[in-house]
């Protein structure tokens, strides 16, 4: 006869939002559910510990793999009482990753905020749920190291603060190998097991990997860790692409009309094929480790330099210089679970104001894993030739220049003759 484990007690709290609830005490809990291991076996874990009816909700961002259909009926099968998938990929892409892309959020230089920016939609998603199934609690699948259970919990707060939430595995301490245990015990149809070395999250914007082996730093990434791109160092012929914008969204590539999530996925596909995108970086976390992520981001990394090179074009000199420590405070704020906060809405009206004249088309060579930008061009360009050339037809007035520069170092000079006095005493 199969074991089967104990199912930890979740215990109501004095503030009622860490984690819990003496069974029999909640009606329904909304649960953001992928599929996967963690969350198939929080169905169960959930109505057992409370006794509660659970209600799975996944949301499709666009991260492929297994039908959606398959996906419901799995929830269903595991235990939930309701279970609906929402196709979510034409609104992540103009309302969450345009944003983004118009942002040139990378955090710490590095990362495009994959998992990050998809997190405040299921949120939103799951506060729908819940007053239409009449829960008063929320789930999710996080576990205690990451930065999910905070983008999570801080957009519920900030959405539906009448909400609560809770999180077994995190909350619980149940670990992977008593997860495997449940299911196993109770049959559920799940495919994981012990054999499956990494934790994987992806969407249209692009795919996060971690755990297994690249939990040991020195450990190169093998070929079998990636999906989205190929291996760059394959010899193939170069992918030469044009991607227009206007006023900051791609509107075209080559010529042909796209959509938000048209372009997104035409360049995962074109730029993914010449190995664009691969990143292999130590993280800050927002609960205070340093953690091995890669991640590849095709689409995101290639059409950010078209866009970052169309913003050199077009935007002046202070305006640009001001947003780069936007973008850096924007991606922060987003990568630590504050996309509905008041800051973050400032800046994004700071961000839509600087894409008022970024229209016009770059050209990009896709080649050896790089995404080389090669020409520009823009009815709203601020590059004057007449003012660059160091030909004949210059009409830059080199005379000026002597004086400029008079004044512009004076501050210093003076400073310096200071310091000559001040030592000579």
């Amino acid at each position: 006869m199969t074991h089967s484990p104990d199912v930890p007690q979740l215990h109501r709290t004095p503030t009622g939002t860490a984690a819990a609830f003496d069974r029999g005490s909640v009606g329904r809990v909304v649960l953001a559910y992928s599929g996967g291991l963690d969350t198939s076996v929080g169905i169960g874990w959930i109505t057992e510990a409370t006794g509660a009816e659970v209600v799975a909700v996944a949301v499709d961002v666009g991260q492929g793999g297994e039908d959606l259909e398959t996906i419901r009926q799995r929830a269903l099968d595991c235990g939930a009482v309701e279970a609906y998938v929402a196709d979510a990929r034409e609104e992540f892409a103009d309302e969450y990753c345009l944003p983004t892309l118009q942002a040139g959020a990378l955090y710490m230089d590095q990362y495009p905020l994959v998992s990050a920016i998809s997190r405040p939609l299921i949120v939103k998603h799951l506060a729908t749920a819940a007053r239409e199934h009449g829960a008063s609690v929320v789930a999710h699948g996080c576990t205690g190291k990451g930065n999910d259970q905070v983008r999570f919990e801080a957009g519920i707060g900030a959405l539906a603060p009448d909400l609560t939430c809770i999180a077994p595995v995190r909350d619980l301490a149940l670990t992977r190998d008593r997860a495997i245990e449940f299911a196993t015990a109770r049959e559920l149809p799940i495919e994981t097991t012990k054999k499956n070395p990494f934790s994987i999250d992806a969407n249209v914007w692009g795919r996060a990997i971690e755990t297994g082996f690249l939990e040991d730093v020195w450990n190169g990434p093998t070929e079998d860790v990636y999906a989205y791109t190929s291996d760059p160092s394959v010899a193939r012929d170069p992918d030469e692409v044009t991607v227009t914008f206007e006023r900051g969204v791609p509107v075209a590539i080559d010529g042909e009309a796209v959509s938000v999530l048209q372009a997104v996925e035409t360049m995962n596909r074109r730029a993914g094929a010449q190995g664009v995108g691969r990143i292999d970086m130590v993280e800050d976390r927002l609960v205070g480790i340093k953690a091995r992520e890669v991640y590849e981001a095709p689409g995101a990394m290639a059409l950010m330099a078209a866009h970052g090179q169309l913003e050199n074009l077009t935007l002046e000199r202070e305006q640009a210089r001001f947003k780069r420590g936007v973008r850096q405070r924007w991606s922060e704020l987003v990568y630590d679970g504050l996309w509905f906060s008041p800051l973050k809405g400032s800046l994004d009206a700071f961000i839509a104001s600087t894409q008022e004249h970024v229209t016009g088309e770059i050209r990009m060579t896709l080649h050896g894993g790089r995404a080389v930008v090669t020409g520009r061009r823009s009815e709203h360009s601020l590059y004057d030739f007449a003012l660059a050339t160091y030909d004949t037809g210059d009409t830059f007035d080199q005379s000026l220049a002597r004086g400029f520069v008079d004044l512009w170092s004076l501050p210093a000079k003076t400073a310096a003759r200071r310091d000559a006095r001040v030592g000579q005493r």
